[in-house]
């Protein structure tokens, strides 16, 4: 029997540090565009939808083929409200429309490097090992256990028995790197959490992923697709 699969991709309207972040044009189109096509090409999913407070967001996902079912609610639209409201609220509006999805992928909008090589990877991970999810991480670019901090403007380490080990001697550590969380539907009403101590991982490249937060970051990952992609950089 074939397991029912929906992509959520939550795009709040309320960017502060970058207005609109959502729907800004990245390399010529509207960022969300990247994740509602990959998730749409890769045919993996019976719905693809987009989870938003905002009437342009929800117009433009729509035209790109997404459904917007709902606006969000007061609580789940707010700054405080984390990814697994909004995945539970989606999933509970659509269960009262009679509804039931077995497996889903919550794709972040500001995601343009999720390609369906990756998605399929990580679907096939999650249907293959008995993992409570399957979410995209990156490796820390230097050894965190040599991590230092300031107290009193004097520096220190913060774990200093690993000064005088070699970088290659520590343990690889890593990051969500925030381009995609599959899971089961049931597993997620139960624990109401992305991840546990039993979560599998697909690994991202310093090159495949980059984490938008700041006008700066923007023209990094602009930068950085143009390179993985071999478009012009002076595009």
């Amino acid at each position: 029997m074939n397991n029912k699969c929906i992509a959520i991709i939550p795009a709040r309207g309320g960017s502060k540090r970058i207005p609109h972040k959502n729907i800004k044009p990245f390399l010529g189109k509207p960022i969300i565009q990247y994740s509602i096509e990959a998730a749409f090409e890769s045919n993996l999913f019976d719905e693809v939808m987009v989870s938003t407070d905002d009437n342009e967001i929800a117009d433009i996902s729509k035209k790109l083929g997404a459904k917007v079912p709902f606006i969000r609610n007061e609580t789940t639209a707010n700054d405080h409200a984390g990814l697994a409201d909004v995945i539970e609220e989606v999933l509970t509006n659509y269960k009262k429309e009679g509804k039931n999805f077995d497996i889903f992928c919550c794709m972040l909008a500001t995601a343009p490097f999720i390609t369906i090589e990756k998605l399929k990877e990580g679907f096939d991970y999650l249907n293959n090992k008995n993992f409570f999810s399957v979410f995209s991480i990156l490796p820390y670019s230097y050894p965190i256990q040599r991590a230092l901090k300031i107290e009193n403007e004097k520096v220190s380490m913060i774990n200093p028995e690993n000064y005088n080990k070699r970088s290659q001697d520590l343990i690889t550590t890593y990051h969500d790197c925030g381009q995609f969380y599959w899971m089961k539907t049931d597993k997620f009403l139960e624990e109401k959490k992305l991840f546990t101590n039993n979560s599998g991982a697909i690994i991202f490249s310093e090159m495949e992923s980059h984490d938008i937060d700041t006008e700066e970051d923007w023209d990094i990952a602009e930068m950085k697709y143009k390179i993985i992609n071999k478009i012009n950089l002076n595009c």
